[in-house]
């Protein structure tokens, strides 16, 4: 593992949903953490992972956050926990971009 990343010089990797790219800063076994950049009028759609619990922090941007039936309202420095098995997405209805740490500690 890396001890320090120069982030601004890593190239933004296209992710699996249309408008999400990210730079990964921790790949390990038991979870990881990237860096997130969300386009405007963007939606990850609701999902599940049985298996990892997942963590959002807003660095940037007022992203939409969906936890189950909870909805809400991002601002920076807000932080989120998704629990594992439970439905989630995240929504950027802006037209500037978001962007997010977002991570994973497996189960």
């Amino acid at each position: 593992m890396e001890n320090y990343k120069k982030t601004n010089l890593m190239d933004w990797e296209i992710g699996k949903v249309k408008g999400f790219s990210g730079k990964n800063l921790i790949n390990l076994e038991n979870g990881g953490l990237k860096k997130v950049k969300v386009d405007s009028c963007s939606t990850y759609p609701s999902h599940l992972h049985s298996n990892k619990t997942e963590f959002i922090y807003v660095l940037e941007g007022n992203p939409k956050i969906t936890i189950g039936q909870n909805n809400y309202n991002g601002e920076k420095d807000d932080f989120f926990i998704l629990p594992n098995s439970i439905k989630h997405s995240i929504d950027n209805p802006d037209d500037s971009e978001c962007f997010l740490l977002v991570g994973s500690i497996n189960n």
